[in-house]
């Protein structure tokens, strides 16, 4: 009998043996910390991913978050789609936008004409930040890309115990809290779990593409405080050991060739014996928590990969778990418990940090381990995230398929690059071609190129297309087994740049610098490497962090200074809040009382930074939490019944608002004089009113909802901000 004809003509039929696709993309975790890469921290189940499958030993990223998901997702060199840097800021030139070009089809996009259903999970941050509030606009966002279903967090990174969370464009807050056990990373994989299940259930015919993007393992490092502890005794001999020991394992795996050896420490990390005891076991419960942050991933990515084998699913999906860049130099020398102080301009002195291991990991902590960590991350790679050497750039990848992947353990040394995983997908799905339009956009061809064959064949030929590389200045070119590479310091010329070249296919570290002997090659590099950048957008080069935040905000906010926050509305991320940084404001709730009426007005941020403004104990509150010291300003007498207007007026000081009093129906009820301010950020976490939905900014248990009636709350700032670009960069990058 012949098959009927399906009533829709163009009713999407995926390719015949279509896999389900499964993404798991970690964040900020070094070439080495898989388990399966060199590492002691424990990653059974990627461990497990990887012995039944493939770990590939040349798989290169861009260095940063924003840009790699930008090539993974695209297919297409970063700078190329308009994320040359960070989707953060939009400096105007096309490729610096901060978002994903229409004219570049993502992978959901290019699935979805041939049947796939599409869910995301976790980290997006490949729209600018300024697009992510209540009005959007939402065709930078999961579902204006073609998933059809989300769950996570717009920005580059959130707490993993109070995460700032969207459901499809909607925030929501999190189902539950710290003193709960909730933790971010469970959710998400709740979540992939449920959308799959739903889809089973719905559509099991149909393939479908989950890209679970963690926040593990960028800062805050947040884990149980059990597991935390646990990685102390592993750690505690310190990063010149660590690396040793890896690199070990490493060639042992015949991960990295044998005669692989390591480069020196990088520049500004000491040796660990050059440190108090004090300060390693500090610097070690740093690092336990990093490690306990990865841990707990690879238990919760263990439950998703039982439940597709009980599903029945698991042979015919195809995995891949990767790494967005190299680990983070963003810790510093030392490290921080709470680097909302520092970045703020509130020193964290040693002693404090120590006074306070204990809470590392925590709730009321933004932790981040010392550089000398992230270096060992990176073993055996040159420096880090934001450089383009191998410890910024080169990732770790594992590839698990069951049905179609006969190889067990194997290692592939091929290069690779983030813009390849689109064109390797389609070409093992059979999925030939590009369309021309999407949603009535004409398509600019892939850049990436397909790695399917070395799945199946260790000896299939090695990428042809050469490789540019570019961060904030650093650059670098990748062609035939060669890399020229730069170091570019902030702020000196380019052309003072010193080019170094390294044969990668005999010096997997870049630990032989042969730019003296080979004089002509390095030039015949340099050379493709401005004719890649002048066909890929990466001109004008542009290595000013401050500048570019702070015009980028002058310009979002323009000449704005009054914004009204009506009782109803939801959510405001950070990006999209007023901005009270250093300046003069003032804020007023109109209200309505009622006996014993207490509870949070407006409150912006978290329990490691922000400000709110209270009712608790019968008084007007107004607390600025810089880096978890609060200044407190507490009205003198009760607030009265009849009240209907309850205020703070912050007056600036030097650095930000420094003096603050309280109003109560326009006449002054109290004051204080705060020794730190708002100098160059308030929070990553963003705005709510009538409660405070996160860990708490101030002395008192969230939520803390207002019991009497909020009518608004009005914010007017004054003409008088003076932000120091180079620090609010500096405070920004952090982020990232």
């Amino acid at each position: 009998m012949a098959e009927s004809t399906p009533y829709w003509p163009d009713t999407p039929r995926p390719p015949r043996g279509a896999p389900n696709i499964l993404v798991v993309l970690f964040d900020d975790v070094g070439f080495s910390d898989f388990g399966c890469y060199g590492s002691p921290i424990r990653t059974p189940n990627i461990d497990r991913l990887a012995a039944e499958g493939l770990r590939y030993s040349g798989f290169h990223t861009t260095a940063m978050c924003s840009t790699t998901r930008a090539a993974l997702l695209s297919g297409r060199n970063h700078h190329s789609v308009g994320v040359g840097c960070l989707a953060n800021f939009d400096s105007g030139y096309p490729g610096y936008r901060g978002k994903i070009a229409r004219e570049a089809g993502i992978l959901p996009e290019l699935l979805r004409p041939h049947g796939y259903r599409n869910y995301m999970l976790g980290k997006w941050h490949v729209t600018p930040l300024t697009e992510t509030g209540p009005s959007g606009p939402f065709d930078g966002w999961p579902l204006g890309r073609g998933f059809d279903r989300f769950y996570g967090f717009m920005d580059a990174e959130t707490d993993q115990y109070a995460p700032e969370l969207v459901r499809d464009n909607t925030p929501v807050s999190p189902p539950g809290m710290f003193a709960d056990g909730y933790h971010l990373t469970s959710d998400l994989v709740d979540e992939a779990i449920r959308f799959i299940a739903d889809h089973t259930a719905d559509a099991p015919d149909k393939p479908w593409l989950t890209w679970l993007a963690l926040g593990a393992c960028h800062a805050p490092h947040q884990a149980p405080a059990d597991l935390i502890r646990s990685y102390d005794a592993v750690f505690e001999h310190g990063w010149d050991v660590e690396r040793e020991q890896r690199l070990a394992r490493q060639i042992a795996m015949g991960l990295v060739p044998a005669d692989t050896r390591l480069p020196d420490r990088n520049d500004g990390v000491r040796p660990w014996d050059s440190y108090s005891a004090d300060e390693r076991r500090l610097f070690t419960r740093l690092q336990s928590a990093f490690a306990a942050m990865l841990d707990h991933a690879d238990q919760h990515l263990a439950r998703l990969v039982s439940f597709l084998e009980r599903a029945g699913l698991r042979d015919d999906t195809l995995i891949l778990v990767m790494s967005d860049n190299g680990a983070s130099q963003e810790g510093g020398p030392q490290g921080f418990v709470n680097a909302m102080g520092p970045f703020n301009m509130r020193p964290e002195p040693m002693a404090e940090k120590i006074a306070r291991i204990d809470d590392i990991g925590g709730p009321d902590t933004h932790s981040n381990f010392p550089q000398g960590w992230a270096m060992a991350s990176n073993t055996p790679l040159r420096r880090y995230k934001q450089n383009t050497h191998g410890g910024g750039i080169r990732d770790p990848l594992v590839i698990s398929w069951p049905a179609k992947v006969a190889a067990r353990g194997e290692v592939r040394t091929r290069f690779a690059h983030a813009c390849d995983i689109v064109p390797t997908l389609m070409d093992l799905i059979g999925i030939e071609g590009l369309p021309d339009t999407i949603a009535g956009v004409p398509q600019w061809p892939l850049e990436g190129e397909s790695f399917a064959a070395s799945l199946s064949d260790p000896a299939a030929p090695p990428r042809i297309k050469p490789q540019y590389f570019e961060m904030f200045g650093h650059r670098g070119m990748w062609r035939d087994g060669w890399k020229a590479v730069a170091f570019h310091p902030p702020g000196t010329p380019f052309e003072d740049d010193r080019w170094e070249l390294y044969h990668l296919d005999d010096d997997f570290a870049e630990t032989r610098d042969l730019a003296e002997q080979e004089p002509e090659r390095l030039k015949a590099l340099i050379d493709a490497w401005w004719t890649a950048a002048e066909a890929h957008k990466v001109l004008p080069l542009d290595d000013r962090f401050g500048p570019r935040f702070a015009e980028n905000s002058a310009r979002f906010h323009g000449a704005r200074k009054h914004f009204v926050l009506h009782a109803g509305m939801g959510h405001l991320p950070t990006d999209v809040a007023p901005d009270v940084r250093a300046r003069s404001y003032r804020i007023e709730a109109d209200v309505v009382l009622k006996p014993g009426a207490e509870g949070v007005l407006i409150a912006h941020g978290d329990a490691t930074s922000g400000y709110s403004l209270y009712l608790q104990d019968g008084h007007l509150h107004h607390t600025l939490n810089i880096g978890g010291e609060k200044t407190t300003a507490t009205s003198r007498s009760p607030v009265p019944l009849d009240a209907t207007r309850l205020g703070v007026v912050a007056r600036r000081g030097e650095t930000g608002p420094r003096t603050f009093t309280l109003i109560i129906d326009g006449a002054s009820a109290g004051e204080v004089t705060a020794t730190t301010g708002f100098g160059n950020f308030i929070s990553w976490s963003g705005l709510d009113i009538g409660l405070d939905r996160g860990s708490p900014v101030a002395g008192y248990a969230a939520p803390f909802a207002f019991t009497g009636t909020l009518r608004k709350v009005t914010v007017t700032m004054g003409d008088d901000q003076d932000l120091d670009g180079e620090a609010v960069g500096a405070a920004e990058m952090a982020r990232q």
